[in-house]
């Protein structure tokens, strides 16, 4: 990978504030197809808003008629029309609710489809400046706010807002003067809910942000967990995790106690409007203006009509905090795709596989230079071009211009003499195959790993494809064969089985452009002596461009392309450019020499002129000391200065071995062996 993209960081900037209304409209459109469902629904409320009003009228009947006067006769009557209402009632509020529920949940699956097809598009430095336990978090946790936002909170609009209303026209019905004497204290819910708003969606945002913080600690910890453990990091990685578990339970102790605050505050509120009432209402049955059954009555209608008052209040809370999770993934809607597909499409056959970069510059988006330069060269079908050079030089750059994961800044990327940008997406990324640095493992059977190179395929194909890939025997001894499950994390295959696993699905996929990404990068040498036979049997015949440091197959590639700072520095044969001696040369023979751009800081390599445990078995250097700017020549026999030592066990460690014996004190130059004997 090169250090252009590494070098990105995680994206701290804010997530900007968008108004309630105008989140709704961003997500409303989702709910095509479902907004029958949701009049149905409404339709459920208003008719259970109705049942419920004709019980409170049939109990004040019931009150003035059979309790007052101690009638059992007229008590049956009312009784039984209140009994057939409340199933009614139960009935279509059952059928109302069951069908809000399969609604939202709908919309849920669709908006998070909407959004994860989406994030699928973006292009890979998107992914490496936002943390993936962030992308999770807002993936479940917000997408579930916005269904809040756009479902739940029109539903319970609408039946608050039809309870409401039946239950204030039947009390105005029963008493309108006692009515409006209530209803002039109705504003204060109203203020009171101003009052939290702001603040309530303040802390629901920073409760969103710490949760996803929370997630992505916990991704990244697990996800390296080899490294936490060896490296002793786990107090380390349990203070990053108190961290941001610190800012979420700040934000959800202070949510928990504006949520708190408001609710009492409603609580207050409702007791002063129930005191009125009864006060008033006694007032007016001393007299003789009101029976005891309206009373009943009336204060039953409050106590319905309040809830549903407090409620359309505590929704706009509960939709100013839905409007932070909003944010957050509309934040993430925003985000274009890199590339596109053409407006028309070009019909073309499969390709030969002729691959053309003409004079290609790009920039990734926030980088301070170039990755690319003026790049330009040809690879014809069946040839093997090797891309090599430097880390940060632009080598993997040159495999995303090939796949299309970014159009060029500047120049034309070609295929048969097509652009890419005039290809459709999919059907490119059928002529070409990409092979990573990073072995790609599905959590699946084997087959299935194999088999999504061409969905599809028959048992046969897959079986060959594994064959040509040297894994057909190691997956017949897994337990369950080919029906075996393996993962990313798998313990069953080892690094080169599961490469071997990703060019079978490459020669299954049988594309005329392959792009080999670092393919024996991490693996040993035996494990990639065992790979390399397979991966020639993958590039016969194709069009194939390998970019790596290993430069083991060099001698087998009819090009060699040697990239620095984005350009092309050296291009020819295995054995031209070795004669050349430029910078082909150097880098090859570092890789032999095992010698790094730090190379000052390493041991020097010794042989042993006769095995012992005495001074007469002093070490031979063989090893050049090949410095990144320049390569001097040393005698392969040059001997070191040692150090005298008098004592044969050798107590000081810095100047012996007891095995070599002693330890040579400076390099063939004469500079120091270790950095502290030239303080």
């Amino acid at each position: 990978m090169d250090t252009d993209e590494e070098d990105l960081e995680y994206e701290d900037d804010e997530t900007p504030t968008i108004p309630a209304r105008t989140a709704f409209r961003r997500f409303w459109p989702l709910t095509q197809g479902l907004r029958r469902w949701l009049v149905l629904v409404w339709i459920c409320t208003v008719i259970g808003a109705l049942a419920e009003t004709e019980a409170i009228l049939l109990f004040a009947d019931l009150t003035d008629r059979a309790l007052a006067k101690g009638s059992l006769s007229a008590f049956w009557s009312p009784a039984a029309k209140w009994l057939g209402v409340a199933i009614v009632g139960a009935l279509v509020s059952y059928a109302g609710n069951s069908l809000a529920a399969w609604a939202t949940e709908r919309f849920v699956m669709r908006l998070r489809e909407h959004v994860f097809d989406h994030v699928q598009q973006l292009p890979p430095h998107f992914f490496q400046r936002h943390r993936q336990g962030d992308l999770l978090s807002r993936l479940t946790g917000d997408v579930e706010a916005i269904e809040t936002l756009v479902v739940s909170g029109v539903i319970g609009t609408a039946s608050a807002l039809f309870s409401a209303l039946f239950y204030a026209a039947a009390a105005f019905w029963l008493r309108w003067d006692l009515a409006a004497a209530t209803f002039v204290l109705a504003p204060l819910f109203w203020l009171a809910a101003r009052r939290f708003s702001g603040s309530i969606k303040d802390v629901s945002r920073e409760g969103r942000v710490a949760d996803g913080a929370i997630t992505s600690v916990v991704e990244e910890s697990l996800g390296n967990i080899v490294l936490t453990q060896a490296y002793g990091r786990r107090d380390a990685e349990r203070r990053r995790l108190n961290e941001e578990a610190g800012a979420w339970f700040r934000a959800s102790v202070r949510s928990t106690r504006l949520n708190e605050a408001y609710e009492q505050l409603v609580a207050v509120i409702e007791t002063v409007c129930v005191l009125a009432v009864i006060g008033i209402g006694a007032w007016e049955i001393s007299t003789g203006r009101m029976t005891l059954g309206q009373l009943l009555a009336f204060s039953a209608f409050l106590g319905y009509l309040y809830p549903p008052v407090r409620g359309l209040a505590q929704l706009g809370l509960t939709i100013t905090a839905a409007t932070a999770g909003a944010e957050r993934l509309i934040e993430i809607l925003d985000v274009r795709p890199s590339v596109a597909d053409p407006a028309r499409d070009s019909e073309t056959g499969r390709p030969d596989g002729t691959v053309e970069l003409r004079d290609v510059t790009f920039s990734y988006p926030g980088a301070d230079r170039a990755a690319l330069e003026g790049l330009s060269f040809t690879v014809n079908p069946g040839e093997l071009v090797i891309v090599t050079g430097p880390s940060g030089a632009g080598k993997s750059t040159v495999s995303k211009m090939l796949l299309r994961f970014y159009d060029p800044d500047a120049g034309d990327v070609l295929l048969d003499g097509v652009p890419l940008r005039d290809l459709p997406l999919a059907r490119l990324r059928e002529y070409v195959t990409l092979l990573p640095q990073e072995t790609l493992v599905l959590h699946d059977t084997v087959r299935a790993n194999i088999a999504c190179g061409r969905p599809g395929a028959s048992e046969q194909a897959i079986m060959d494809a594994a064959v040509a890939a040297d894994a057909h025997e190691f997956i017949l001894r897994l337990p369950d064969g080919y029906d075996t499950k393996i993962d990313p994390n798998s313990a069953r295959l080892s690094g080169g089985q599961l490469q071997r696993l990703a060019i079978a699905r490459a020669i299954l996929r049988d594309a005329p452009v392959l792009v080999l990404d670092e393919p024996t990068t991490g693996l040993d040498s035996m494990a990639a002596r065992r790979v390399v036979k397979p991966l020639r049997r993958l590039m016969a015949g194709r069009t194939t461009i390998m970019i790596t440091h290993d430069l083991n197959l060099a001698p087998d590639a009819d090009r060699i392309l040697v990239v620095d700072r984005g350009r092309i520095v050296e291009t020819g044969r295995h054995e031209e450019l070795m004669v050349r001696g430029g910078a082909y040369s150097r880098l090859h023979r570092s890789q032999n020499n095992a010698v790094m751009d730090t190379g000052e800081l390493r041991l020097p390599s010794f042989a042993e002129a006769g095995v012992g445990y005495g001074h007469s078995s002093a070490p031979v250097f063989v090893e050049s000391w090949v410095p990144q700017t320049y390569a001097p020549t040393y005698e392969p026999t040059y001997q070191p200065t040692y150090p005298q030592s008098e004592y044969p066990e050798y107590s000081d460690p810095l100047y012996s071995d007891p095995l070599f014996g002693p330890m040579p004190t400076t390099l063939p130059d004469g500079r120091p062996l270790f950095r502290d004997q030239a303080q």
